[in-house]
């Protein structure tokens, strides 16, 4: 995964905290994954006051997953802005993408719709997006974006009210229903809402391509805590205001804001994040090298996932630790093993360039059959 830089002057700027946001939202998926799998019921006290706190904070992980791929995604994309759409290569990379993702989620959990999937979904609204922005010039793509994230959250209002099990789109395939509210396999993160937090993350992504050479100032990564701020803190009151205006166009208008709130508090947690990944990139960052460990880690994700799921839940090989350690664990042994676990995938992070080298006679040739399917040429 590549790094995104900012030209300023003659020199190049690497935004740090994107690949730092990553490296946090891998770290604890790892985390919050072994503990969810190991931690026994009778320690899952909803009056412990760290049960709560390791709750609370796992419910962004994925959200900063799903922001942070958009923002990349899109600035990358804007980067080559000139070129017509269907010759553009981050338009051919993201085809790619969406089809590898799709690839590998199904592959290590066939039976849901989970966030490989959904991130694949994202990444195609963001080029369905940018087609209609390359198509119709006079609309900013920021507009786009931003009314493709609020309709995908609003319309959580609806499917929230469907009753479980209740099919929905009525008479779609049920793979395509698993991916919204299926009758036999929920999706853990279905596309509503939870495609709205890539869209947001696009959107956040041309605002930082727009205005790159401010992304550094402090104006920029006040602006950003500040919205972040009121979003997480103040989004039942702004969407109190909304739900007001909304009554006095249409009195009938039934639906109780309260449904989204969650899905904005979330999202303005992550800004929030993001924002003090900025600052820490600000003041520190000229000090982290090419290289980090820690940025490698944000820029392995897919791996990284997709080795843990083995590992753990034992997808694919149907095998894993989950077959001796599900539900078995006191909060001790828990927290061990979820540090082991973690530092298995660093040090697999350490050698990974060292493994890729001695697989290259099997990973080239199925990326040149990839880059051929798509007219990829680089």
């Amino acid at each position: 995964m590549e790094e995104l830089e900012i030209p300023v002057g003659k020199k190049k700027v690497r935004l740090k905290f994107i690949d730092m946001a990553r490296s946090v939202a891998i770290l604890l998926m790892l985390e919050g994954h072994f503990v969810d799998d190991s931690l026994a019921l009778e320690f899952r006290d909803p009056e412990n006051g760290i049960f709560l706190t390791w709750k609370f904070i796992r419910a962004f992980t994925a959200p900063i997953f799903l922001t942070v791929t958009g923002i990349i995604f899109t600035y990358l994309l804007l980067k080559t802005q000139s070129q017509p759409y269907f010759s553009s290569l981050r338009v051919k990379k993201g085809f790619k993408r969406v089809l590898e993702l799709f690839f590998w989620g199904f592959l290590v959990q066939s039976t849901g719709f989970h966030v490989l999937e959904c991130i694949a979904v994202g990444i195609f609204a963001i080029l369905l997006c940018y087609g209609l922005y390359k198509l119709i010039k006079v609309i900013p793509l920021w507009i786009y974006l931003f009314l493709g994230a609020v309709t995908t959250f609003s319309f959580y209002l609806h499917l929230a009210e469907l009753p479980e099990g209740a099919p929905w789109p009525v008479g779609f395939p049920h793979f395509i229903q698993n991916a919204f509210h299926g009758k036999a396999h929920h999706a853990i993160f279905p596309i509503i809402p939870f495609m709205g937090y890539t869209l947001f993350g696009a959107l956040v992504g041309t605002i930082v391509f727009t205005y790159e050479k401010h992304v550094k100032k402090w104006s920029f990564l006040l602006s950003f805590m500040l919205i972040g701020t009121l979003l997480f803190f103040f989004t039942k009151e702004i969407l109190g205001g909304v739900d007001i205006l909304i009554r006095l166009i249409r009195p009938s208008f039934s639906y109780s804001y309260e449904t989204l709130d969650w899905i904005y508090e979330r999202l303005g947690f992550v800004i929030m994040e993001l924002s003090l990944l900025m600052l820490i990139d600000k003041l520190w960052g000229h000090k982290i090298r090419e290289g980090n460990l820690f940025l490698k880690i944000g820029q392995n994700t897919l791996t990284i996932y997709v080795l843990h799921m083995v590992l753990l839940y034992g997808s694919i090989s149907g095998f894993g630790l989950k077959n001796f350690l599900h539900l078995a664990l006191g909060p001790w042994e828990v927290a061990i093993g979820a540090c082991l676990f973690i530092l298995t995938f660093v040090i697999l992070i350490i050698y990974l360039d060292r493994i890729k080298k001695r697989l290259a006679f099997i990973l080239l040739p199925i990326k040149k059959l990839f880059n051929r399917l798509f007219f990829i040429t680089t």
